[in-house]
């Protein structure tokens, strides 16, 4: 193992802990030395990582629960169990496979494409439970990813009866039992009420096992919040449309997640930012203040338990409703303490401006502060908040005035028919805000045609290859599985290598960590991957021919070719990632990237994904971070800073946007109301754009209100470019070739299209991208100026991150 696998290998250990969430303790954990452990469960020696597909990282080994706790010295007394199991489990994965191969072929579809983050469901099966010693674990795990979608049925979002059955005898067989949740999303705990331990541990990567056993004997304290409401299926908003083959209406309009929960008053099992601790933690003498539009929310946390912990203060604000509805309260910042030894206590303070609580009003076209109280809320959960102060505002003030953008829903929001309102105390204090100090702006909506002298001087030939990814007339497979990179072996992709003098940038995927073919050799100036250079998950679904199809592709290393090794570290998923609440935490895994870029000649890493948690059964939610907006885009911005503090790296923001199913995904038609678009779905882009600069986004598969979200211009240059003050480039998401012979309502995204809308580059590109793009600048189709301007920011950023003269 390379010295820096070691080192970053640690750092996520070390971190681990940070973004696990203990959702229920009885105070019989953490043990204080190893013993016998019964183990049981999917997830013990199958233990989950991450999901599939992009964010797949090649790791020289990860670490298992079993073998987790048997390093730590632990023994495990159900071998036989877990034997009994991988039995039980390969005969259902076979079954399952040869199910998907037969369904594909059926339909006519590329067995690949088809079972692309297909998720089969946990077996039932029927195995005593022997295991000797007095404490048990059972470790629920559960495996999403890209291409398709969570379903609610036993097995996947529901607990199977055996799980069920299971986990309630457990409970009441061993003295200390802990319920452990290897998983990348919400599962429906309703059927096991009882369980008095639950740690949702997440899936952090390959040191997930050994980060289990330090928290497990006290080493490390969980200390996460959860960053998305837990609850029975049945209680989750069904107002919208999810999974709809052509159309997806977003009927919820605003309310997603918990804005939804505490607006009807339905209670979840276990709430937003809700997390408890080995120790135990008092808020107490909370204050407010406020100068000018900023407002600061500071509290003492003490730590009232015997264990050292952290505690995150969370603040959130009640806005009035007039003209607009509003949920009950919406998150407005929070900070997190360092590790507080018991006893010890710390000041904490955390603040927002006035003007970030505006909301989007349609008839306006315009953000706005309606008049009335503000109610400023402090606590630890999204349902344990207590009002601090209200903020009175005499008038409406117009924050942003911008102009229509991205339209077309047809149909109202839903609104809640009895919404819970929230209670003003009437001793609480009231500070008078003051209208004009909050600042009021216009967007000027001029177009980005500034023109690099280098591109003054390019054909339509040499415009055309810039707009378009580097590729392989013979790259078709390469393309769908996302591995077009030709300088480092596995890299999804490059920039032109067309063109002399311009050097080309490399692209790995993400986004917990680099997805690169781990041995590789190079022939010139060309790395080869030894082995398929793809995504684990997709091999048992490839037929024989696709096999030799792999082969063909894999050049097979010549006699004297020194083998090298690229072995990355994964960090944790997304959605573990913030539940850390924790910002420093989060630039600390983007340097961790950045490194390992800087040592394997990445440029661009396709990262981080910040798409909302719209709905539990979305497939990539694992990714993604949150529920929540301003979450969401605090935590990108962070991993942002961390990847470009390092000179020549840069991140790729995606995907742009609402890319919020995967269900027909490169056709499907999110249908959203603009208020709902700009205050839920780009609402974490543009606190990202704004508060971390990144280089490169991606746009989305999917088509928004009818246009592809890479072909709309009022996304791409109203909203990003001039809203948020993007300046850097836009790529579409990887556009396979064929796409338009897979029969749906709506059509495929073309190279003409995406470059007219101010789309810089074609992802990873073909030849019939780069001819269409050609005969549409030739013949005037695409104005030479806006291939000029979308030219001249590639040119832009290779200089930046390749020192370009």
């Amino acid at each position: 193992m390379e010295e820096f696998e070691r080192t970053h290998r640690n750092t996520v250990r070390a971190l681990g802990a940070d973004c696990t969430v203990l959702l229920r303790s009885d105070g019989t954990f953490p043990l204080d030395a190893p013993c016998d452990v019964a183990l049981y469960g999917s997830g013990a020696r199958r233990t989950v990582p991450g999901g599939t597909g992009s964010g797949e990282v090649n790791t020289r080994f990860n670490v298992t629960v079993e073998r987790g706790l048997e390093g730590a010295g632990f023994h495990v007394t159900t071998k036989s169990w877990l034997a009994d199991y991988d039995k039980a489990y390969a005969a259902a994965r076979k079954k399952f496979i040869s199910d998907l191969k037969a369904e594909a072929k059926k339909v006519g579809i590329n067995p690949i494409s088809y079972a692309m983050g297909a998720v089969m469901p946990e077996p039932e099966y029927s195995i005593p439970l022997t295991g000797a010693g007095d404490t048990a674990i059972y470790v629920l795990s559960r495996i999403s990813g890209e291409g398709s979608d969570r379903r609610p049925v036993p097995g996947d979002i529901l607990l199977t009866r055996t799980e069920a059955r299971d986990i309630n005898l457990l409970q009441n067989k061993y003295r200390r039992f802990l319920l452990v949740l290897n998983v990348g999303g919400p599962v429906d705990l309703s059927p096991v009420p009882n369980v008095k331990n639950i740690l949702l541990l997440s899936q952090l990567g390959s040191v997930t096992g050994e980060v289990l056993a330090d928290i497990v004997l006290g080493k490390a304290a969980p200390s996460g919040k959860l960053a998305g409401t837990w609850a029975a299926w049945e209680d989750y908003c069904k107002e919208g449309d999810f999974g709809g083959v052509d159309d997806t209406r977003y009927r919820e309009g605003i309310y997603v997640g918990y804005r939804y929960f505490e607006s009807v008053g339905k209670k979840p099992l276990f709430p937003f930012g809700f997390g408890l601790s080995y120790t135990s933690f008092k808020l107490s003498d909370t204050t407010v203040d406020v100068e000018g539009e900023k407002v600061t929310v500071s509290a003492t946390v003490e730590n009232t338990g015997s264990r050292p912990g952290k505690e995150v203060l969370q603040v959130y604000v009640s806005v009035p409703e007039g003209r607009l509805d509003q949920p009950v309260k919406a998150l407005a910042a929070w900070e997190k303490t360092r590790l507080l030894a018991p006893g010890e206590s710390r000041l904490l303070s955390a603040s927002f401006s006035v003007s970030e609580l505006a909301s989007y009003d349609e008839r306006l076209s315009a953000w706005v502060l309606e008049p009335g109280m503000y109610v400023v809320r402090a606590g630890t959960s999204s349902a344990d908040t207590s009002p601090a102060v209200v903020l009175g505002l005499d008038r409406e003030v117009t924050v942003l005035k911008a102009k229509k953008c991205c339209s077309g829903a047809d149909f109202e929001d839903w609104k809640p028919e009895s919404p819970k309102k929230p209670e003003i105390p009437a001793n609480l204090p009231v500070i008078r805000l003051d209208a004009d100090s909050i600042p009021q702006k216009s967007v000027e909506y001029l177009p980005h045609l500034t023109s690099d002298p280098s591109a003054e001087e390019l054909s339509d030939e040499a415009l055309a290859y810039m707009g378009i990814g580097s590729f392989d007339p013979d790259g078709g497979l390469k393309s769908v599985i996302g591995c077009q990179g030709s300088t480092v072996a596995g890299a999804a992709g490059e920039t032109t290598s067309k063109l002399r003098g311009i050097p080309s940038l490399v692209m790995a995927d993400g986004p917990a960590g680099l997805r690169l073919t781990p041995k590789f050799y190079r022939d010139g100036k060309t790395a080869y991957g030894v082995g398929a250079g793809m995504p684990a998950s997709f091999l048992d679904y490839i037929p024989p021919v696709g096999r030799l199809a792999i082969r063909l592709m894999s050049k097979r290393p010549p006699k004297g070719a020194v083998i090298r090794e690229q072995y990355a570290v994964s960090i944790p998923i997304g959605s573990a990632l913030a539940q850390s609440w924790d910002k420093e935490l989060l630039e600390a895994c983007g340097d961790l990237v950045g490194d390992e870029m800087e040592r394997f000649g990445v440029h661009l890493w396709l990262a981080p994904a910040l798409n909302l948690h719209r709905d539990i059964r979305c497939g990539r939610n694992f990714e993604y971070f949150s529920e929540d907006p301003l979450l969401t885009g605090r935590a990108a911005a962070a991993i942002t800073r961390g990847v470009q503090k390092h000179a020549g790296r840069a991140v790729t923001v995606k995907h742009f946007a609402a890319n919020n199913q995967e269900t027909n995904r490169y056709f499907s038609n999110s249908l959203i109301s603009e208020r709902a678009l700009r205050e839920m779905y780009l609402r974490g882009f543009g606190i990202c754009v704004r508060e971390a600069r990144p280089k490169t986004i991606m746009t989305s598969y999917n088509l928004l209100n009818g246009v592809h979200t890479s072909e709309s211009r009022e996304l791409i240059e109203d909203i990003l470019r001039c809203e948020f003050g993007f300046e850097g480039v836009v790529m579409t998401d990887w556009v396979m070739e064929g796409q338009e012979s897979m029969g749906t309502k709506h059509p495929c995204a073309l190279s003409p299209n995406v470059a007219a809308a101010g789309g810089d580059l074609f992802m990873p590109g073909c030849q019939s991208d780069y001819d269409a793009l050609l005969k549409a600048i030739a013949s005037g189709a695409v104005s030479r100026e806006q291939v000029r301007a979308n030219a001249s920011r590639v040119i832009w950023l290779i200089r930046e991150l390749t020192g370009m003269v």
